[in-house]
């Protein structure tokens, strides 16, 4: 192949791949808002005692394992408690998130795919995105905002990012490969 083959190629394909980036943040920026559906998870854990609160700074809501979150490595996402459980065998994290303007069902998911750093369907320059899940064409997934801003979003924007300080986010980007499995309680 020659030289301006190869650039034609590498050209082509820098090409398309900004034109899949684009239509899927037209997909998640812009999709109904009831499609999508979850198993629920029958699976029970004993729920662990950690220190700190659920949503706002000062909170008194337990940072227990919701009951009934599965077993195994996990995500643990509670939709009423706006928070966060990474669990790893013995070890578990938990933070507080900013939930989006879609939720997804309660149930159980897997993470399907994964961006380093992107701009969100808010345009919020945003990195270690883990979606798992889509709902009425919203994909939802976790992000950190690169200025580590947790702002409710939008009513009027049918986005499925749920905010995460950046610090959250490393920890998550580190156990949430393709395949992990997202356990969503109400």
């Amino acid at each position: 192949m020659s030289r301006s083959s190869s650039g034609i190629v590498a050209g082509l394909t820098a090409a398309a791949m900004a034109a899949v980036g684009f239509l899927a943040y037209q997909a998640s920026a812009n999709a109904p808002a009831d499609l999508g559906s979850a198993k629920p998870s029958t699976s029970a854990s004993s729920p662990s005692d950690l220190s700190g609160t659920a949503g706002k700074p000062g909170s008194s809501v337990s940072r227990a394992l919701p009951p009934h979150s599965g077993t195994g490595t996990r995500l643990v996402y509670s939709l009423s408690l706006k928070r966060v459980w990474l669990v790893n065998g013995s070890k578990t994290k938990t933070f507080a998130v900013m939930p989006s303007a879609v939720d997804p069902k309660p149930g159980s998911y897997q993470v399907s795919s994964r961006s380093g750093s992107v701009i969100g369907s808010d345009g919020v320059p945003i990195e270690h995105v883990v979606r798992f899940a889509a709902v009425d064409g919203v994909t939802v997934g976790f992000s950190a905002a690169r200025n580590n801003s947790m702002a409710s979003p939008s009513p009027k924007l049918k986005t499925g990012g749920i905010r995460m300080m950046r610090a959250d986010g490393n920890a998550m980007w580190t156990l949430a490969t393709i395949g992990t499995k997202v356990v969503v309680v109400p």
